[in-house]
């Protein structure tokens, strides 16, 4: 495949919040119109504490010190259309922060862009995201604009094989990769363990990169480590559609989430990658380090454990998940991100999951 990572930015909103301050607000949304109960209020407490998360950021909170932190979710449910608008006021400017990160890291004008890719689950608007980078860059009328929708905590790996395909038919393409993603839009309301779980990992961020057919030109920055992109595969897990979804309700959008996905994974993850990494005449011993999504600890412990991983080599997602939470799509290029800043060695095989149940992996070097 031809495609070259020059640059990749990361943002987060500014303001941040620890996560036992968050299940407080959990439980003001998991009931209501009452007060928990000592149990009920433990329960949240620790499923908060076992989410493998200390801290996540979001566009809703209040600065640090305020009473309340967030006025959003009060004692009804926001419609899907009052957070919708939210979506469109604060997507833009927290996916410009993460684009112009990646354009100073590669040091390419915008005038080079030929290509822009928008990566999003968590909201929809038109003009969109896209537009708004568009004129505030500001982009040439003549980009080319493609928007990679409601895939998922993969997305990202998703935008990067439309980017490929684009560098690939025109090696003098430059394209323009942005995943945004505001998911504490998305609060559940009710006493319901699939959705207390889920408000208890996701978070918003936005990142994104910049990519060409070609090596930087002679003279140019060094490509930082793990910045060629070699293949990609997916994989639909059989008999998996109900293990993992993610749909529009009256209030925000809704995540289902299985207690089977782990089991699912475990059985299905180590024959097809293995098949897949020999396609490539690799061995999943030869993998250098891993960008695994983390959707959550018993997700990354089911990796670890299906491929007989170090555990060690999972630390890297470990630590995204822990410092920023569940960001969906750019949360891999987050994990890029700090692999990248260590100098890990590669190859490095980015891994996700998504509803489907659907497997999305991409091996870089």
């Amino acid at each position: 495949m031809s495609l070259t990572i020059q640059g990749l930015g990361t943002a987060l909103p500014s303001e941040q919040i620890a996560q036992g301050d968050a299940a407080a607000i959990a439980a003001a949304v998991a009931l209501p119109q009452q007060t928990p109960s000592p149990g009920q209020r433990r329960l949240l407490e620790t499923l908060h504490r076992r989410s493998g998360v200390a801290s996540r950021h979001s566009v809703l909170l209040q600065p640090a010190g305020s009473d309340p932190r967030q006025t959003f979710f009060g004692a009804t449910s926001p419609g899907t259309g009052e957070r919708m608008r939210r979506y469109a006021r604060e997507a833009p400017a927290l996916a410009l922060r993460a684009v112009q990160a990646a354009l100073a890291q590669a040091q390419v004008p915008v005038e080079r862009i030929t290509h822009l890719i928008t990566v999003s689950c968590s909201g929809f608007h038109a003009p969109g995201v896209d537009l708004a980078l568009m004129a505030v860059l500001p982009l040439d009328a003549g980009v080319a604009r493609t928007h990679v929708g409601f895939m998922g905590c993969h997305g990202a790996l998703n935008g990067l094989r439309v980017a490929a395909g684009f560098t690939g038919a025109a090696p003098e393409a430059c394209v323009l990769l942005c995943a945004v993603e505001l998911c504490s839009l998305h609060l559940q309301y009710g006493w319901d363990a699939e959705r207390i779980v889920a408000n208890a990992l996701f978070a918003d961020g936005a990142a994104a990169l910049v990519a060409t057919g070609k090596p930087p030109p002679a003279g140019a920055p060094a490509i930082a480590p793990l910045g060629r992109l070699i293949a990609s595969g997916s994989l639909l897990v059989p008999d998996s559609t109900d293990a993992m979804s993610w749909g529009i309700g009256d209030h925000g959008f809704a995540m289902g989430l299985s207690p089977q996905v782990p089991d699912l994974i475990g059985e299905h993850l180590r024959p097809w990658l293995e098949g897949w990494l020999a396609g490539h005449h690799l061995s999943l011993d030869a993998i250098g380090c891993w960008a695994v999504h983390p959707g959550g600890p018993r997700i990354l412990s089911a990796v670890t454990k299906g491929l007989g991983l170090d555990p060690e080599l999972i630390e890297p997602s470990r630590s995204v998940l822990r410092d920023y939470g569940n960001m969906s799509s750019p949360t891999l290029l987050f994990i890029l991100e700090r692999l990248r800043r260590s100098g890990a060695a590669g190859p490095c095989l980015a891994m996700a999951f998504g509803p489907g149940l659907c497997i999305e992996v991409a091996l870089l070097e």
